[in-house]
């Protein structure tokens, strides 16, 4: 049986943009700071949580059934592009407009 009290530093993966891995680097350096993991445990130490709002709009999960060629394609371009699936999904329908176009006849 385990000891519920034993702690141990488990990596804490995420992603971020290259200017914020640039300035945690820029961090690092000036402070004169060992490592990347030093650095963001200063930035919690100094981040007042309570002043944040998330500045993402509300989620929420949906489902959709697509044919297997179409899922395929979404795939190849995820994996093309480095995005998730999701992502394309979200921006294609970002880019949707409301109105279907006009035809011509």
């Amino acid at each position: 049986m385990s000891d519920k009290t034993t702690q141990y530093w488990a990596p804490l993966t995420f992603d971020l943009t290259l200017p914020q891995v640039q300035k945690i680097e820029a961090v690092r350096r000036t402070r004169g700071l060992r490592s990347v993991s030093e650095v963001v445990r200063l930035a919690i130490a100094e981040f007042d949580i309570s002043t944040y709002a998330a500045r993402r709009p509300r989620h929420r999960q949906i489902s959709v059934r697509l044919d297997p060629e179409l899922r395929d394609k979404l795939r190849r371009h995820a994996k093309k592009k480095n995005v998730s699936i999701g992502e394309l999904l979200r921006v294609a329908l970002e880019t949707l407009p409301t109105k279907a176009k006009k035809s011509r006849k």
